[in-house]
């Protein structure tokens, strides 16, 4: 086991800093701040309501019992069973590029929240699958970039 917690580490140094660059500094801060798509987010699940036919709005309402479940799960089970440190929390010289917050770090809520969204709507939309994964990387991605998690959290 701590094997694999030192190659996390490793690549944790490896992607957020080494692989600093400032277009990423500004974009990644941008991407992993859930509030910059509240509004887009919501008014498509309310498109899938108001103008959805049955299936769309069947699937709006299995999205929230799916992201309840996964948040849930994630937030009050899991991060308690391990009780992971975010890196921010533990190591120093860490580029943190947004709050980090008191929470734990394994695993990412965020990291399991976009992944749950995106294989759910991959499943009933399948031609949105590869838009869809682009963001999910990109969110879990920006949360090792921006300091707040182990690469390992965003894999879980």
């Amino acid at each position: 086991m701590e094997t694999i917690l030192i190659f996390d580490r490793s690549l944790f140094w490896l992607l957020n800093i080494k692989l600093a660059n400032p277009f990423f500094d500004l974009l990644m801060p941008f991407i992993t701040n859930f509030d910059n798509f509240k509004i887009p987010v919501i008014l498509l699940w309310l498109s899938l309501i108001i103008f959805g036919k049955r299936k769309e709005r069947v699937t709006a309402g299995l999205l929230i019992l799916v992201l309840t479940i996964c948040d849930q799960l994630n937030s009050h089970l899991l991060k308690g069973i391990f009780g992971r440190i975010r890196p921010c929390h533990e190591l120093e010289g860490v580029r943190l590029l947004v709050s980090c917050g008191s929470g734990l770090s394994f695993p990412s809520s965020h990291a399991a929240n976009i992944f749950a969204t995106t294989s759910f709507f991959s499943y009933k939309y399948r031609r949105f699958t590869l838009p869809l994964l682009i963001w999910a990387a990109l969110v879990a991605y920006s949360r090792v970039y921006v300091g707040v998690h182990y690469p390992l959290d965003v894999i879980a």
